[in-house]
């Protein structure tokens, strides 16, 4: 299925690795307003991809640092 670009929002992160466990994951995994997320934690940007109709990129941010890493969005 193909999204339209204004819905996919990029960020740079120190995410480095991913505990298929974790206090983040889960929330990422089960926010109404996410449809997809991906971590590239082998990019040196550790780049965070986030797929959301309705979040704000500043919401989104807001969100990674609750849980203690940097997040910066990517243009």
């Amino acid at each position: 299925m193909e999204r339209d670009l204004h819905y996919i929002h990029v960020f740079k992160t120190n995410i480095r690795q991913l505990d298929p466990v974790c206090e983040m994951k889960n929330a990422l995994d089960n926010h109404k307003d996410i449809l997809e997320w991906s971590i590239d934690c082998e990019d040196v940007d550790c780049v965070l991809r986030v797929v959301s109709e309705t979040l704000l990129p500043e919401t989104i941010i807001n969100l990674i640092h609750q849980f203690g890493y940097q997040c910066q969005e990517l243009n």
